[in-house]
């Protein structure tokens, strides 16, 4: 295909799953059963840092994480007492564990309290069509707390040449708004240009095939590449096509 082609194959595709029904089967229902900015905040960024493995297994724990905190993210976050935490003790979800579920609440609140809140740090040395320097700063603000080094390996750098996949896609849920119904655009100091594609198994794959890339690893490098492409189908909203290309690799076996 062309360009023009491409672009109107993938518009279309974004048009056929960027609505609500998508919410039905993705972990974004997670922070959608919230109102308050900072619960949905909270509730997407803990449903974005499990977001591996099999999606319906990941919808249940991350259910799972909302009623441990008592279905008050930022009151839990905020307010928790010790026998709160050890309430979360017996958590897990794949490598992710009941440890790790207590240093990111730990974590969360030393952004509220001392940082401004999530959507201030990612601010950060964002960059004009980039958030791969704020997604590594952040990185090094969140894990200021006391921690057992492991638990590091849950949120990605992109200056280590990760992807970053599930934070690229919890900044797509909380910055884009396109009134569709399914991404929350709650966060103003950010705009969807700088955003990058969560690039993963079934989207690298399908921009492959379509040669929006070229590398077969799915790193940094090829995320970069493919913003790259995007940018030119939509300089303005090029994460939009992260709809086409989950779509067509998960739905449409593509």
């Amino acid at each position: 295909m062309n360009k023009n082609d491409l672009k109107f194959f993938l518009d279309e595709k974004v048009e056929l799953y960027n609505n609500p029904t998508f919410i039905e089967s993705d972990p974004i229902q997670i922070p959608h059963a919230f109102s308050l900015k900072e619960d949905i905040e909270i509730a997407g960024f803990l449903a974005a840092t499990i977001a591996w493995g099999n999606r319906k297994m990941i919808i249940n724990n991350a259910r799972k994480m909302i009623d441990l905190m008592g279905n008050s993210p930022y009151d839990f976050v905020l307010n928790h007492q010790e026998y709160q935490l050890e309430k979360l003790d017996n958590f897990v979800h794949r490598t992710f564990n009941g440890g790790d579920f207590k240093t990111f609440i730990l974590c969360l609140k030393n952004i509220y309290i001392n940082n401004n809140g999530l959507e201030a740090v990612f601010s950060n040395h964002a960059e004009k069509d980039s958030m791969q320097k704020s997604i590594s700063n952040f990185k090094q603000i969140f894990f200021e707390v006391q921690h057992q080094s492991r638990t590091q390996k849950h949120i990605s750098d992109p200056l280590n040449n990760s992807a970053a996949k599930r934070i690229n896609m919890f900044l797509r849920w909380m910055v884009r708004q396109d009134k569709k119904g399914v991404d929350f655009g709650i966060w103003k100091s950010i705009s969807p240009s700088q955003l990058s594609c969560p690039l993963d198994v079934h989207s690298g794959n399908v921009a492959r095939k379509l040669e929006l890339l070229s590398r077969k690893q799915n790193d940094a490098k090829a995320l970069s590449e493919l913003d790259t492409n995007l940018r030119l189908l939509d300089k303005n909203d090029p994460v939009k096509y992260d709809f086409a290309l989950f779509g067509l690799g998960v739905f449409e076996k593509f």
